[in-house]
């Protein structure tokens, strides 16, 4: 396969909401949408807004765009259609599983939780072990990485571990987890493991089987699609799991079981947009496209990524440059891999005012906890504080960058001619 560079007018043109305004640096809370999903959902509710089924025309309509948007979803996770539930929120989708497991666990029995997650993956498996009398036990993030390591988890395991739950990705740190290996040493002790790959799938192809996981979550909203989550469960395990929707739902009926009051109908014919906005991609920028829409999605990854690399390594090196900001995470030169989620401080200058300072110079993050609250506080900085947020993806460009280096070179420079805090 050959490849062009990333086209990026090409890549920005299926985004009206980029402009030529601000530059958007807040994907991680949720990326913007292609004209594509946009065209999916509108048509949906203007052509079929019906209760899908067989029993008129416009009816198996709207079956077949449910069900386009379903194949979308597990192409982008190389999964089968029927080990895929797509639910309001991946948090949603999680505490349905939860309640779906309890069943299989038993006093004594033990689950793995990091302090790195963000609460989706992590409170609702602490309440599963205090209701079902399990035993917890922490696995702590490295403070230097940033990330989780292989001899951490494997002081943990034990033949009573039952689940292992971690992330991808930090939605932070930004450091990338070797999840096929960590996979491995869990199912070797006998655990299941349930991964969050909310902060990684923006930026790169997913393949649950290569993985080697149970469970993989990640949130559409944050994956160029309508706001939506999902989750795929192995086989196996969705058929042991209890089902959560009505009665008359047999265990067997997959993926419904776990997916009570069914999948939003025009969301999700709507992520169906999600493919139709990769396929215009490769269409554009590749030679030799792969025979599939999970290959060709793989394809275009591989290019985006390439892109976030240089996106990421200028922003690394203003980072290191700039001796009053501390980055959380891996830093220039670390061997440790990273998603180009940026979370940092700002001596002097409290977290919280940095987004309206830097909106003010053309450039929108945010700042807080992020719903990953003990991932702070293991990495030193105080409840209640915070940190600035700026993460990209791959329409995101150099200059938008420099822009953000400038804004915050500004803002470090102002603060310290002023001689005094900002809060």
């Amino acid at each position: 396969m050959t490849a062009r560079p990333l086209d990026l007018d090409f890549v920005r043109s299926f985004f009206p909401a980029l402009g030529a305004g601000p530059a958007f640096m807040e994907n991680a809370g949720g990326s913007m949408v292609p004209e594509t999903v946009v065209r999916r959902v509108a048509g949906y509710m203007r052509e079929c807004q019906v209760q899908p089924g067989a029993n008129a025309a416009i009816a198996r309509d709207a079956s077949a765009r449910i069900q386009r948007g379903q194949m979308t979803v597990a192409a982008m996770l190389n999964a089968d259609d029927d080990e895929v539930v797509i639910g309001p929120s991946t948090t949603r989708n999680a505490m349905t599983l939860a309640a779906a497991l309890k069943h299989s666990l038993a006093p004594g029995d033990e689950i793995v939780v990091t302090d790195l997650d963000h609460e989706a993956n992590n409170g609702v498996w602490r309440t599963l072990a205090k209701e079902a009398g399990a035993t917890l036990r922490e696995w702590r993030l490295a403070p230097e990485t940033g990330g989780l390591d292989a001899a951490g988890l494997a002081a943990l395991l034990s033949e009573r571990t039952r689940l292992v739950c971690f992330c991808h990705a930090s939605n932070i740190t930004g450091a990338v987890n070797p999840v096929a290996e960590l996979a491995a040493m869990a199912h070797e002790a006998g655990a299941l493991v349930c991964v969050d790959g909310v902060a990684a799938a923006p930026h790169g192809a997913i393949d649950v089987k290569a993985l080697g996981v149970d469970v993989y979550f990640f949130s559409l909203y944050k994956t160029f699609g309508p706001h939506l989550g999902t989750m795929y469960v192995r086989r196996e395990l969705l058929r042991r799991a209890r089902g959560q929707y009505f009665y008359f739902h047999g265990e067997d009926d997959l993926p419904l079981k776990l997916n009570p009051g069914a999948p939003n109908h025009e969301l999700t014919a709507g992520a169906a947009g999600i493919g139709d906005y990769f396929e215009a991609l490769a269409a554009h920028h590749l030679d030799a496209p792969a025979a599939s829409l999970g290959g060709r999605m793989g394809q275009v990854f591989a290019l985006a990524g390439r892109h976030e690399l240089a996106l990421a390594a200028r922003f690394l090196d203003f980072a290191a440059s700039c001796r009053r900001l501390r980055l959380l995470g891996p830093g220039q030169g670390s061997n440790r891999p990273r998603a180009p989620t940026f979370s940092f401080t700002i001596d002097g200058i409290a977290a919280g005012a940095v987004p309206a300072l830097l909106e003010a110079r053309g450039v929108v993050a945010n700042a807080g906890d992020f719903y990953a609250p003990r991932a702070l506080q293991a990495l030193g900085i105080p409840p209640g504080e915070g940190v600035v947020r700026c993460s990209l993806v791959h329409y995101n460009s150099l200059d938008e960058v420099e822009r953000l280096a400038r804004a915050l070179d500004g803002i470090v420079s102002g603060q310290a001619s002023a001689g005094r805090s900002i809060a």
